[in-house]
Order: structure tokens, then C-alpha cells, then sequence
């Protein structure tokens, strides 16, 4: 109940923390090797997903105290709309936050999928992606119209039902060219261009489908321009585009490159550079509204890498400097300069950016961080350095420290000793708000529960919730790493699809990094040896 939510690499990575562990962190990373199951904490995290689906469930879903629901999602307008996800603790279909959710699984897997792989979670990873690549194709239903919201969350807000019984209106809500949605067009498009590079080997067909929706969808985002909530008055209060349009259309673009290996995608970052905030927003969040530090990354990435020419090379190195700019405002590296010259921390160590669901911006910086450590690592002999605003810098290793020390306090470590992934420890939210977890399961009790009925007997018991929504990441502490865990305290105890997705590859990297620790130091100091 909120009104707004505001590789190849890898190996490199791994050789910059192995190093490190020579050096005076070593006592620290062991210990959080020792705390931590990344390989338990992966295989939960997918399960959330499961969790969260709408539609007619496969035979093989794992959460069973879930079944099928929205199976008439879009019969009033004629068309197909059952599936995909729910995006937090409630049932309305918000096509903005799904599609991002989709994105950063996706890259997830683009970055550390050899990872997630030898963990042995690949299959259920290409299901979580496809269970929301499925549902943005009937989506799509003209080069033009995209269907960017079923239900309404007003009326959805005012029941507390489980989705089996949902007795919500199920209207469906679409952005076309006399109603343009630049931004939710934009960031299917970024979701379905990265999808069809994670399918390319597996289903060769199937990333052929995704890539050609991904191109229809920039294309009309691009010709068709204007914000999604302009057009759609009742996302307004829950999933306003408050950063614009511009910053998704630049990273749709990034990831068409990236999936076609075409000039022209990138000649339209370049071109549009100054013009869209690409090179003028120094950022320092990143979340399902805010794609520009993305952005920046991802551009930065093809500098550092070489793939580009010498045209772009110019406005690329912008970009880079903006990158690092959010890059040590996480560090705290920036010289002071105004509010958002750096990021807050939390007593415990964590990233604070607000009070609502700060857990997202968490968890995304976790991953950013980690990644443009591995880029950093990657470049030239020895490594590079990010530039910070006042003549500071840090080096991959640290920079990476800081991306394992965030997703170390979602698993526990920080002053409450408390796991913010739900079902991972010994202690973690159990009073998640969260409809469908907080009541009885359908499957032990068909008995219907009316809109109503679901507040009086369930909403308000002091109790746990009967199922455990397991591998949901809840909004998080406040800034001073407090938290209550109250089911009507939504700002904190809610969970969303976005708070988890970019922890898969997360924790499927840090699996293989742990192990590769513990072996380490089993051995004789003298004897270690790090290779490249």
C-alpha cells in the first residue's frame, strides 16, 4: 500500500578481490565468506519470482502456496494479457517497473551467467526472464501500442485479497501514438533487446522475436514522444515517470547496440548526449525510474572496451566521467559540493537514499558497482582507477569491496543482524506486506476472502504471515539501520521485483568468489598464488 515506488569480466573481478585478499582486508572478506550462503541466497532469490506470477502457473512452479490468477487480464479490450508480474504486494501489472525488472535480470545473467550457471540455477534464471518476456510479446500488440498497466491502484489498494480471489478491476491501460509513453516503451525495449542476447545460444529463435518487438519499441518510443503518466493517469500516484523519457531512451539504444552490434544505435547516444541529460545529470541513484548512472555505466563500458569509434570517442569519455561520478558518490569519494555530491550511509554501512523502499537503490548500486569494478579491472595492465570529483579516485578492488560489503548487509550483516532477504537466516521479515503471504493458501482453503474480509481477519494479526514469500528483498532499514517489522509498515516491509533482480547475478558471483576464498586460505600463505 504505497503511493509512489520512487561474463567475461567476472574473472577479472575475481583476480582484483583475490589480490585484495593478500592485503589487509583479508580477515574481513573471510569472514563474510564464512557468514554468508551466496549459493543458498541465489537459489531463493529466483524463487521470488515465482512467487510473483500472474497467469496460469506451470506444472513446474515451486511455490505452491500460490495458483493461478488474472486469467481474464485484458478480455474487456479484446486482448491478451494474462501473465507476467506482480510487482510487489499487491496485483496490478505496472509495465514500467516489470520491464526494468526484466532489463536487470537480464544483464544479471549477461555479467555473471557462467556463474549463476555453475551454481546450477541457469534454467530457473531463463524462467524468471521469459516469464516476463512472454508477457511483454502479448503486450505489444501493434508496432505502436503497448499495454503498460493492468488494474488500477486505487481501487486494487482498498482490498486485501489474495490474487486467486481478486475482485479488483482488471482494466487494462495502453500507450499508443495519440497517447505516448516514451518511457515504458523505452524500457520494454531495453528489457526485450538485453533478453534477446541471454537467449541468442539457447533459443535462437526466440531471441530473434525478442530483438525485432525490442526494435518496433524504440522505434515508436523514439517517434511517439512524451511521458507515460501523461497518458495513463492512473499510474500517476504509484509509478510516475518523474526522471522523464530520455534517460530510457538512451538506454534502450544502449542495449540495441549492444544486442545488434549497429553504428547507428550508438551514433544516437552520442548525437543525443548533451540534448537527453546523458552527459549533463550527474547522478547518484539508480533505480526503475532513474536509468541515467546506467546509462553512463553501460556507455563508459564500450570506451573502456574498445567498442566504439573514434567519433564517439569524445562524447563516450563523458559519459565515463559522469559513471564515476556516481561511482564514488557510493564511495563517498566526491569532494563536497552541494547534497548530491555523495550518497549517504547508514551507522551499519549502508547506501540511504530515502525513506521508501531504500532497499532498491541498495541493491542496484550493489550490482553497478560491481560490474564497472570488473570494467575497471579489465583496462589496460594493472587496472584502471575511477575519477572522483576534487582529484580523489579509488581502484577496482575497493570499489568492489564496497559492492560485496551492501549485498553483505542485505544478508545480515549490519547492527540488527537481520537478513532483509526474506527466508535467508536466522532472522528476517515475517511480517512481510505482502497479500498473498499474509493469508491463508488458496490451495488449503478455496473458501472465497472478499475485498474487506482480508483486512478484518488477516491485514492486522500481530502473527507471521502463514507463507514465506522466500528471496523477496523488503524495503529496508532507515537511515539509521532501524526497522520494524510490521506489516502495515509498508515503506519498509513491502518487497518489489527490483529489489531482487540484480541480486541473482549478485549472488551467483559471489558463490564462485567464496569459494574460491575459502580454498585460498585452507592453503599455506606462502604457497597462494593468483592467475590470470
Amino acid at each position: 500500500m504505497r503511493w509512489r515506488r520512487v561474463g567475461e569480466v567476472v574473472a577479472v573481478v575475481a583476480v582484483v578481490v583475490a589480490t585484495a585478499l593478500l592485503g589487509g582486508v583479508a580477515a574481513e572478506a573471510e569472514a563474510a565468506a564464512a557468514r554468508h550462503d551466496y549459493e543458498e541466497a541465489l537459489r531463493k532469490s529466483l524463487l521470488y519470482f515465482e512467487a510473483q506470477r500472474s497467469g496460469r502457473l506451470p506444472h513446474g512452479q515451486r511455490v505452491a502456496w500460490r495458483d493461478h490468477s488474472g486469467l481474464t487480464d485484458g478480455l474487456e479490450q479484446g486482448v491478451d494479457l494474462v501473465g507476467g508480474y506482480y510487482d510487489a504486494g499487491d496485483h496490478v501489472k505496472f509495465g514500467l517497473p516489470m520491464a526494468f525488472t526484466v532489463t536487470m535480470l537480464s544483464w544479471s545473467l549477461l555479467e555473471y551467467g557462467d556463474d549463476v550457471s555453475a551454481a546450477g540455477e541457469l534454467a530457473h534464471a531463463l524462467e524468471s526472464i521469459k516469464w516476463g518476456t512472454d508477457y511483454f510479446i502479448k503486450a505489444h500488440t501493434m508496432p505502436d501500442e503497448l499495454w503498460a498497466e493492468v488494474g488500477d491502484g486505487d481501487t486494487d489498494h482498498y482490498c486485501w485479497q489474495r490474487p486467486e480471489d481478486m475482485t479488483t478491476s482488471r482494466q487494462a491501460y495502453k500507450v499508443d501514438r495519440d497517447r505516448p509513453g516514451s518511457d515504458v516503451a523505452g524500457e520494454t525495449a531495453a528489457a526485450m533487446a538485453a533478453a534477446s542476447i541471454v537467449f541468442r545460444q539457447s533459443n535462437p529463435h526466440y531471441a530473434h522475436l525478442l530483438l525485432h518487438h525490442a526494435q518496433q519499441l524504440f522505434e515508436f518510443a523514439d517517434k511517439y514522444r512524451g511521458k507515460y503518466d501523461s497518458s495513463i493517469a492512473e499510474v500517476k500516484s504509484y509509478y510516475a515517470s518523474v526522471s522523464g523519457y530520455h534517460d530510457e531512451l538512451l538506454w534502450a539504444a544502449l542495449w540495441l547496440h549492444r544486442a545488434t552490434g549497429r553504428a547507428s544505435y550508438l551514433d544516437y547516444v552520442v548525437d543525443n548526449a548533451h540534448q537527453f541529460g546523458g552527459t549533463g545529470w550527474a547522478i547518484t541513484e539508480f533505480s526503475w525510474d532513474v536509468k541515467f548512472a546506467g546509462v553512463q555505466i553501460l556507455a563508459a563500458r564500450l570506451l573502456m572496451s574498445g567498442e566504439h569509434e573514434e567519433r564517439h570517442r569524445e562524447a563516450l569519455e563523458r559519459y565515463r566521467e559522469k559513471a564515476e561520478h556516481y561511482v564514488c558518490a557510493c564511495m563517498g569519494r566526491n569532494a563536497p559540493g552541494g547534497a548530491d555530491a555523495n550518497v549517504e550511509r547508514s551507522p551499519g554501512g549502508m547506501i540511504y537514499v530515502r525513506q521508501w523502499n531504500n532497499m532498491q537503490y541498495v541493491t542496484n548500486a550493489a550490482f553497478l558497482l560491481s560490474v564497472y569494478s570488473g570494467y575497471l579491472a579489465g583496462e589496460g595492465e594493472g587496472g584502471g582507477v575511477a575519477s572522483c570529483v576534487g582529484g580523489g579516485s579509488a581502484d577496482a578492488g575497493e570499489v568492489f569491496a564496497l559492492a560485496r560489503a551492501q549485498v553483505d548487509y542485505v544478508l545480515g550483516s549490519n547492527p540488527r543482524g537481520m537478513s532483509y532477504l526474506v527466508g535467508y537466516g536466522d532472522k528476517f521479515p515475517a511480517r512481510v506486506h505482502h497479500r498473498a503471504a499474509s493469508i491463508v493458501p488458496y490451495k488449503d482453503s478455496k473458501e472465497f476472502i472478499g475485498c474487506a474480509q482480508g483486512f478484518d481477519d488477516w491485514f492486522g494479526r500481530k502473527t507471521a504471515n502463514p507463507n514465506v514469500v522466500v528471496g523477496a528483498i523488503v524495503g529496508g532499514p532507515d537511515r539509521r539501520d532501524r526497522f520494524k517489522d510490521d506489516r502495515e509498515n509498508y515503506m519498509q516491509t513491502e518487497a518489489c521485483t527490483y529489489n531482487t533482480a540484480p541480486m541473482v547475478g549478485m549472488f551467483a558471483m559471489l558463490n564462485r568468489l567464496s569459494r574460491r576464498e575459502s580454498t585460498a586460505t585452507s592453503r599455506p600463505a606462502m604457497g597462494l598464488s593468483v592467475n590470470r
